[in-house]
């Protein structure tokens, strides 16, 4: 918080930021349900992306078309492979005014999924992962991956009940196998503020990692919650507080 001539003013003041809420694999929009409703009643617009899950160029330039489409200062989160969408995707956008990182893959210029996460220990989710071959109307096609479904609650979200776990795994949605390796040619976390929320039991990407990259973004606040790799879903108040965090932030000090 910046320092002010006469004392802090009373609360943030100015325009209320947009937030944008980009999911990650596996996963649809309403995975952030409960985290929407929490900033909806602290009087925030709230927008939660549809990430294609199509790999990186596909998906960064969707969610970037979205972001010009929104008027004013925004803040934008991204959980897990939404990480990677959102680094790219606010690159030269100067309306976005900080990112969230919400256990989340935060790969540099150049580098994949693949690449970065292979500088830590494989998680358990790597051993649970199905490849389905697609083809589509135009006899295009390729390779899409799931999480095979009796063991999504283990490596996925095992602070769920079953019953929710269950119903997760049937209607996930497939991220391309091709976006493992697609390799990022923006990383917007150099030139914006950054805030991160770490899960201390993901099972789906290791811990350490999410560390590791808070740090190399010089985060301005980690956050450190003991979740599984959903904590947008099993901890949406932790999530909702570092949004609002991130967009106090910019309010007071803009």
């Amino acid at each position: 918080m910046g320092a002010y001539a006469g004392g802090p003013p009373s609360g943030p003041s100015g325009e209320k930021p947009t937030i944008v809420l980009v999911h990650g694999a596996f996963a649809d929009a309403s995975s952030w349900n409960g985290v929407v409703g929490a900033l909806q009643k602290n009087g925030y617009k709230v927008v939660a992306a549809a990430n294609p899950l199509r790999g990186i160029p596909q998906d960064s330039t969707y969610v970037a078309s979205l972001l010009k489409s929104i008027k004013g200062p925004i803040i934008l989160a991204g959980h897990s492979y939404g990480g990677e969408v959102i680094s790219q995707a606010a690159a030269g956008n100067s309306n976005v005014k900080a990112l969230v990182y919400i256990n989340a893959i935060m790969p540099d210029v150049g580098e994949s999924f693949s690449s970065l996460s292979a500088k830590f220990p494989a998680p358990p989710l790597t051993t649970a992962l199905d490849q389905v071959p697609f083809r589509n109307g135009d006899g295009t096609g390729g390779t899409d991956v799931y999480v095979q479904t009796d063991k999504l609650r283990q490596v996925f979200a095992q602070d769920l009940p079953v019953t929710q776990t269950d119903l997760l795994g049937a209607t996930q949605r497939p991220l391309a196998l091709s976006a493992f390796n697609d390799k990022l040619t923006a990383a917007a976390w150099h030139d914006k503020p950054v805030y991160v929320l770490v899960g201390k039991q993901d099972r789906s990407i290791d811990p350490g990692l999410e560390r590791y990259e808070a740090k190399r973004a010089k985060a301005r606040k980690t956050v450190e919650i003991n979740s599984s790799h959903v904590s947008l879903i099993s901890h949406p108040q932790a999530v909702k507080d570092l949004i609002v965090n991130a967009a106090e932030d910019y309010q007071w000090n803009r």
